[in-house]
């Protein structure tokens, strides 16, 4: 049996189309850019090799901290925490061996130091980003300035460089741009090899050429870089021409499509 992939989905973050999702050059493309926050789930990835199990992410914070710190009207169900999302799969979490972060933001690393047996991967440069961020990511890092703590403070992280292979059939390669550090995962299974790109891209509409401006994908308007954005967008498509591989952390049409098929590559 090749690598399966479980959907799990960590809950509900809030977000505007006009500052987060398009940039403001494209608006006018789009019918659906508006100015009222949308919901979009936060979606982690369970990886089952046949002997050992690897989470991609392990999600947002509670509703609480969501709220109050981050985006109002974020939601989590108490079943959608990953550690509760993971045993709801059918799995335990002291089984869980390694997990890979796309990025180290709040709705990304949630409940990782419950993972107690799993080694934590991240590229060297957002790991290092992460620790000392520019004030105007203090809340994606929650940076202690806020007086907060971060969920990854105190733990011990396999610092990758570039890309690499974390075991047989599982890859990352970068992908800064929405973060320095930002990294995918490839992953071979038996329907072919599917790419989980975190916050590459907020939806796959990113991925869209618009010919009438010259312009080979639609840019979001959240991201450090947007030269970085523009050309990991552009490496992923060139990898991955089959849009249906291209597992983003919060497209909304995911949640349909996972309720109809729960595992992937199976």
């Amino acid at each position: 049996m090749g690598i399966t992939i479980t959907p799990l989905n960590s809950g509900f973050c809030t977000s505007n189309p006009k500052t987060y999702h398009y940039h403001p050059s494209t608006h006018k493309y789009y019918a659906n850019v508006s100015g009222e926050d949308r919901r979009l789930p936060v979606f982690c990835y369970l990886l089952n090799t046949g002997s050992e199990l690897i989470l991609v992410d392990t999600g947002m914070a509670d509703s609480d901290r969501a709220n109050r710190y981050h985006h109002p009207g974020s939601e989590q169900l108490p079943d959608q925490a990953m550690p509760r999302a993971v045993e709801k799969a059918g799995y335990r979490v002291e089984d869980i061996s390694r997990i890979i972060f796309t990025h180290l933001h709040w709705d990304h690393t949630f409940y990782m130091k419950e993972f107690s047996n799993a080694k934590y991967y991240a590229q060297k440069k957002e790991y290092e980003f992460s620790l000392n961020p520019l004030p105007l990511y203090y809340k994606s890092y929650e940076y202690q300035w806020l007086g907060l703590e971060a969920p990854f403070l105190g733990c011990e992280f396999q610092l990758l460089d570039g890309e690499e292979e974390i075991v047989p059939g599982i890859r990352v390669y970068p992908t800064p741009g929405h973060s320095p550090g930002h990294q995918a995962v490839e992953v071979d299974t038996g329907d072919g090899t599917y790419h989980l790109v975190g916050d590459a891209v907020f939806l796959m509409d990113n991925f869209k050429p618009i010919p009438e401006i010259g312009y080979d994908v639609t840019p979001s308007a959240r991201f450090v870089s947007l030269t970085d954005w523009w050309e990991s967008v552009r490496e992923i498509k060139r990898r991955c021409p089959n849009m249906d591989m291209i597992l983003p952390t919060h497209e909304p049409a995911l949640v349909e499509r996972f309720a109809k098929t729960p595992v992937l590559g199976g």
